[in-house]
């Protein structure tokens, strides 16, 4: 169970990237966020996101054309 959850569900890139961002600057090192997205373009972009920032992609999954990811805040 991820510590915050971000629905960016019906938003399109960078929507969903940009809201990930605002949320992990709130949450402490080590917490973990889940992201749950509809857009099939999210998949590649959180990976270049936690690629370029540092962040760990924990688990990533699709059910029901909702893609989760769940991220681990290392900053």
């Amino acid at each position: 169970m991820a510590d915050q959850v971000l629905d960016a569900k019906g938003l399109n890139c960078p929507l969903p990237i940009l809201r990930t961002k605002k949320a992990l600057k709130t949450m402490e090192t080590g917490q973990t966020l889940e992201i749950q997205a509809t857009d099939p373009g999210a998949v590649k972009d959180f990976e270049a996101f936690c690629r370029t920032t540092g962040n760990e992609l924990v688990e990533q999954g699709e059910s029901g054309g909702v893609y989760t990811f769940v991220i681990k805040n290392t900053a």
